[in-house]
């Protein structure tokens, strides 16, 4: 498997069929690692091919956005560049994509070419504003 930091065994301990949002933290190289423009251009091509993967799932992209500071909080270890909240209406459905062939061979070495560092929490829903009261 190309994604070797997967927490394969964290996530089998959650409910499969549960939805889950995904935060995803990153931090990019100030050059793509196969020499192809910078790190936020890797991890451009690295989005273009997983957003259909995530939408094939029945995911979707929810909210991504620039960092600007950390606001509370022990500010070292903490330079994140970009943030993106990626809803997938099963863990099951994640463990596929991040798992499939596909990702491994298309998307994978576009992530790893990008991100210097690049963090997935796994987040289980205990408020939304989105959903009527």
């Amino acid at each position: 498997m190309g994604v070797d930091l997967l927490n394969v065994e964290g996530l089998a301990q959650l409910d499969q069929q549960a939805p889950v949002v995904m935060l995803n933290l990153m931090r990019f190289h100030p050059h793509s690692l196969d020499g192809d423009g910078s790190g936020w251009d890797a991890y451009l091509r690295y989005s273009a091919v997983t957003v259909p993967m995530i939408k094939a799932r029945g995911g979707t992209l929810l909210w991504t956005g620039d960092t600007k500071a950390v606001a509370l909080g022990p500010r070292a270890g903490h330079n994140w560049d970009f943030v993106a909240l990626v809803h997938y209406p099963t863990v099951a459905a994640f463990l596929d994509m991040m798992t499939s062939d596909a990702y491994e061979t298309l998307a994978d070495p576009h992530r790893r070419n990008g991100c210097a560092e690049h963090v997935i929490v796994a987040t289980r829903e205990a408020y939304s504003k989105f959903k009527p009261a």
